[in-house]
């Protein structure tokens, strides 16, 4: 996150926005909560400290499976300490949950963003593969 907010510092808040999927969501629920500026959700993990607590140790790159990393105790500490709340303007925010989400709970992420505006997809998946058809909601919330 200190890299994140390095690289945005100089970016002008009242006209930026940011888009993130899954941790990437949480991340850009932390940076809207602390620039002010407006998100899109996509899938977005909700208490990622408490769902990756059980991942502490050698793990794989998803991506690529010969890939190792170590994930380590603190990390799940530093997502603790991150995780704003309460939002604090629900206005700024759109997100676009699948009931179909096979990683997370989508009853979790529509309480995490109750008064925010919400795009509930029936079926669909946590990668959102049909993510081209909700396209013009996100230009349409982000004024583009």
């Amino acid at each position: 996150m200190a890299m994140v907010a390095g690289r945005i510092a100089s970016w002008p808040a009242a006209r930026m926005a940011v888009i993130g999927s899954s941790l990437g969501g949480f991340y850009a629920t932390v940076v809207a909560e602390r620039t002010g500026c407006p998100a899109v959700l996509l899938n977005p993990a909700v208490n990622p400290a408490r769902d990756l607590a059980a991942y502490i140790g050698e793990q794989t790159s998803f991506h690529d499976p010969s890939q190792h990393f170590f994930f380590r105790a603190e990390f799940v500490d530093e997502l603790s300490a991150l995780t704003p709340l309460q939002l604090t303007r629900p206005e700024r925010y759109f997100a676009v949950i699948a009931k179909g989400d096979e990683v997370l709970d989508w009853h979790e992420m529509r309480s995490r963003y109750a008064g925010c505006q919400i795009k509930l997809l029936e079926g669909s998946d946590h990668a959102l593969s049909d993510f081209e058809q909700h396209l013009p909601d996100l230009t349409r919330f982000l004024r583009l």
